[in-house]
């Protein structure tokens, strides 16, 4: 990232996510370069596609923080990410989404997550209740946007997946911003997850 403005403001947070790479990913990836071309104002988006677990406010406690997540990830098993349409959440937001189907592992990780978390008292910021979350991948920021202008795209661009884009995902990524840096280290998930992505690797590299 280098938009000095978001990162300006997300100085001292610290966040847990998933990075897609494969059909989700090529997924996202497409469908905002269409998004992007068929608005006709300039907008914000995020440069990679990536799923949201946990953000944080703990710029002095990064290392203890990242020690709590990666010692979560051992616990887990690779998680499943299933596009199931491409959806907005409304104002104040505006913010195009591809919503994610509750796969029982995605689920699970957010749930076991909650339950290793509320054991610490780290700051964390936008947590909802897993009844309440909505998991996505943002695809545009659409907060310039005058509310009926907003409405307009969000119906347009509202529409189920079919067929549903899937990956499974064997590791996390921990990100934190400081002195106007993003700064990033994958954590890998468990022993199965760890499995998964080895037999991936060696499919990749069989001629």
């Amino acid at each position: 990232m280098s938009d000095a403005r978001l990162l300006d403001s997300l100085e001292g947070q610290q966040y847990l996510v998933l990075r897609p790479t494969e059909a989700v990913a090529r997924f996202w990836e497409s469908e905002q370069a269409a998004l992007l071309e068929q608005l006709p104002e300039p907008v914000a988006h995020p440069h990679a596609g990536h799923v949201t677990m946990r953000g944080f406010h703990e710029p002095a406690r990064v290392d203890e923080l990242r020690d709590a997540l990666r010692a979560w990830a051992r616990e887990q098993n690779a998680i499943e990410l299933s596009v199931d349409a491409v959806d907005g959440f409304p104002p104040p937001f505006k913010v195009l989404i591809g919503r994610l189907e509750r796969t029982s592992s995605l689920v699970a990780a957010y749930a076991s997550l909650t339950s290793a978390l509320e054991m610490t008292d780290f700051v964390r910021i936008g947590e909802l209740s897993l009844d309440e979350w909505v998991f996505h991948l943002s695809l545009v920021y659409c907060g310039v946007l005058p509310n009926d202008r907003w409405e307009v795209v969000h119906d347009d661009a509202s529409r189920m997946v079919r067929p549903q884009p899937t990956e499974t995902i064997a590791e996390a990524e921990f990100v934190w911003y400081h002195d106007g840096v993003e700064h990033a280290e994958s954590i890998l998930l468990g022993e199965v997850a760890v499995a998964d992505r080895t037999a991936r690797d060696r499919e990749k590299a069989s001629p």
